[in-house]
């Protein structure tokens, strides 16, 4: 996560939305299309927004129990001083494996991506070779230093916001009426599917983690940094919702079928959509796009992982210390990387398993116990109580589908 200091000048409210939007906005939206096939476009679009709320809601509780601590205390120390040691341990854990698993899943990302690049130039490079090479290249620039990394991140963010507008503006101008409304099938079913996108939606929403850094950057000021959180998430709401009319609106509904069972990597999806368009220079935009989705994801879920990692293990941040941070970080996801190259799809969605416990569970909790011990004096959430079993229900019925899902016990459209 991004670690930002406190600034004599008032920050603007730009900076803060950028970050929860960019921290949010990643390869994970990549995943979207196909896995929300099943129910399409609208009910795919009443799960997205359900979970923003859900999301918005678990942050800005999270916010409201931070005010109550100094400028700088980590979710972990709220976590360990309101809900006690063993909370902290469960969340610490399932913290680890987000990014653990999120880690493996931008490499494997990155490897099917590179390889449909590369094959673009006439050059065979295996998606397992390309995905270590990518990820050792990463592993150097988190291992440079924190400031490395944000120069990197900046140029990447940057480059992916051009070519994000520039891909989703020439899609959109595709998009078949016909196709969106899946005209083809007269007697499709979609409700059946919904359940199955919860996991995903919820996966594509994480930004908790910067809400300590937001208090760092703007102080102890709710209402700013409300706004951040608000702006923030609606601006990755818009996102998806173009992306989802984007391929959706491109690429019929059974066709997914086929991308699904190719393990719904970005490479597959990319291709699809070349096909249907058959346009050379929207399939650079693509391929370009995609890329530096993966890349700006992949340097942000690093950096975080290398933090957590080194403040866990107690490593300083000699060249020596930070090389251990580097080979714990990335050691275990370039393993899974090259035995399971086509993962990407899966990890995603155990990372949203483990991500209800920090990002819907605990934040609840937070709130509850904030108001039993202070009263939340600077900043209330509304709804009361309803609102916090509301975010509870969310969490566990999400960590529920998930579980069933994986014992092959909700409906899969195949």
């Amino acid at each position: 996560m991004a670690t930002l200091t406190t600034t004599q000048t008032s920050p603007s409210l730009l900076g803060g939305v950028v970050i929860i939007g960019g921290t949010i906005i990643g390869a994970g939206m990549f995943s979207l299309p196909v896995v929300m096939s099943g129910a399409w476009f609208f009910w795919s679009m009443a799960a997205l927004i359900f979970t923003w709320f859900c999301m918005l809601h678990s942050g800005l509780m999270i916010l409201e129990a931070n005010l109550n601590y100094r400028i700088g205390s980590s979710f972990d120390t709220i976590t360990k001083d309101l809900l006690g040691k063993g909370w902290n341990v469960v969340n610490g854990i399932s913290i680890a494996f987000v990014l653990y698993i999120l880690t493996y899943a931008y490499i494997s990302a990155s490897g099917s991506i590179l390889h449909h690049t590369f094959a673009e130039m006439s050059l065979n490079v295996p998606a397992r070779a390309a995905g270590f090479g990518f990820a050792l290249l990463v592993a150097f620039v988190v291992w440079l230093s924190t400031k490395a990394v944000s120069r990197m991140t900046a140029i990447v963010l940057g480059a992916k916001v051009i070519t994000f507008f520039l891909t989703f503006g020439s899609l959109l101008g595709h998009v078949q009426p016909a196709t969106l409304f899946n005209v083809a099938e007269s007697n499709a079913s979609y409700a059946p599917y919904l359940l199955m996108t919860l996991p995903f939606c919820l996966a594509s929403f994480g930004y908790h983690g910067n809400v300590p850094s937001l208090m760092k950057y703007y102080g102890k000021d709710p209402k700013t940094i409300v706004k951040c959180l608000v702006y923030g998430t609606l601006m990755a709401l818009a996102l998806y919702t173009i992306w989802l009319l984007a391929t959706m609106g491109n690429i019929p509904r059974p066709e997914f079928i086929g991308i699904a069972e190719k393990g719904g990597n970005i490479d597959v999806l990319v291709q699809a959509l070349s096909g249907v368009l058959n346009s050379r220079s929207l399939d650079l935009l693509l391929v370009v796009s995609s890329n530096f989705a993966v890349a700006s994801s992949f340097l942000g879920v690093t950096l975080g992982l290398f933090d957590y990692l080194a403040d866990l293990f107690g490593f300083d941040d000699s060249a020596l210390g930070r090389l251990k941070t580097a080979l714990l970080t990335f050691a275990p996801p370039v393993v899974g990387g090259l035995l399971f190259p086509n993962g990407f799809l899966y990890a995603i969605g155990y990372a949203g398993l483990a991500a209800t416990i920090w990002a819907a569970i605990v934040p609840a909790l937070l709130a509850r116990a904030s108001r039993k011990r202070f009263g939340s004096p600077k900043f209330r959430v509304w709804g009361g109580k309803p609102m916090i079993t509301l975010i509870l229900v969310f969490g566990v019925g999400n960590a529920l589908v998930h579980i069933l899902s994986s014992f092959n016990l909700l409906p899969v459209y195949q």
